[in-house]
């Protein structure tokens, strides 16, 4: 019997494998395709996330360097409103090789890590976890049965390990589109576009490997239509077109006597991005730092610990989208009197209050 399962190996998934697998415990990882694919979000993330790979995993991970963004009301012919730094802001980043490179170090820290392998039954008992699994035909096929102590459900916003427990659903799920305009471009800047409803359309230069559009918005939007006409607006022709959930605003719990979730499942993202890289691997490490597979009552500390992390930097997250939905005579208002050299963090929130972002503001 495994220590811990871990169903899912995107970012969340390989970040607790790793830490888990070094701090001794026996860790099985689950990836129903290859790791990485299909691509589901974006690939720009904050200079955080070179803590979380190895230093040579650099360059070949970075596409393109961010130095700001300009902010619009409407198309790209309409008032940019541009906010920037004198150093990097945030990168651009292969997101399927970030997966891959997450992967290996989950390997290498010693986790059983198995592609093809999809968790169609999660059976919590009082001393165990038992799932069945299904193997593709790549890698034998057919079915196995593997019990652990703890279940780790990183499976995404559509998680099956989640309902099959009867945990709560995310406060919300937007519908998120995005595709690629195989043009090089290396500009330092990304666009941002307030009209979608409740959130926002972005074009993000991505250097040789092309530009990237998308956008996301509250179910019942025609974003098929919306993102055809933010294309149709920047006269660009796009492929490898991606579509999924992003879910925001995470559940009162996260956790049963021996299962608990972390990442999208458990809706562990940036309400005013939709982003969870980076927030997922924080709540990771909370769970590889206190939860002990043998201890079930070490799950509230796990609980405790991702939320100190990270649920201010949701709240006020939550505060600054809800700018999204403001009267446009408003937003061009705020922005105009806000643009120009910031000192915030892209995933942290709490840094608009900072000292370094008030001098900024103040000049």
């Amino acid at each position: 019997m495994y220590d811990f399962a871990v169903v899912g190996v995107g970012p969340a998934g390989a970040r607790f494998a790793r830490r888990a697998a070094e701090a001794g415990y026996d860790v099985v990882a689950f990836e129903k395709g290859e790791v990485g694919t299909p691509l589901a979000c974006s690939g720009h993330v904050s200079d955080d996330i070179w803590g979380y790979v190895p230093d040579e995993a650099r360059e070949e991970l970075l596409q393109n360097e961010v130095y700001g963004a300009r902010f619009r009301v409407g198309g790209p012919d309409s008032t940019p409103y541009p906010f920037y730094k004198e150093e990097r802001v945030s990168n651009v980043i292969d997101r399927v090789e970030l997966d891959r490179t997450l992967a290996d170090c989950a390997r290498e820290a010693g986790a059983d890590v198995r592609e093809g392998h999809t968790v169609t039954g999660v059976d919590e008992r009082d001393d165990r976890v038992v799932l069945e699994v299904k193997k593709a035909d790549r890698v034998g096929g057919g079915t196995e049965t593997v019990e652990a102590r703890m279940v780790a459900g990183c499976d995404g916003p559509v998680s099956r390990v989640r309902r099959a427990v009867g945990l709560p659903e995310p406060e919300e799920k937007l519908h998120g589109v995005l595709a690629f305009d195989r043009t090089p471009d290396g500009g330092d800047f990304v666009d941002v576009h307030l009209t979608a409803p409740t959130f926002f359309a972005w074009r993000i230069p991505r250097g040789e490997a092309g530009v990237e559009y998308g956008l996301a918005a509250p179910p019942g939007v025609e974003v098929n239509d919306m993102f055809d006409a933010l294309t149709d607006a920047y006269d660009v022709e796009t492929d490898h077109f991606c579509s999924g959930a992003i879910p925001v605003g995470p559940p009162e719990t996260v956790t049963t006597d021996r299962v608990f979730l972390i990442g999208d499942a458990a809706a562990q993202t940036k309400p005013f991005t939709g982003g969870g890289i980076r927030y997922g691997m924080a709540a990771a490490d909370a769970a590889a730092e206190t939860i002990d597979p043998a201890d079930p009552a070490t799950l509230d500390d796990y609980e405790s610990a991702w939320r100190d992390e990270l649920a201010r930097e949701i709240r006020l997250g939550k505060l600054i989208r809800k700018c999204y939905s403001l009267p446009e005579p408003v937003q061009r208002l705020g922005l105009r009197a806000l643009s120009g050299e910031i000192g915030v963090h892209m995933d942290r929130p709490s840094s608009f209050f900072s000292r370094t972002h008030l001098r900024r503001l103040l000049r």
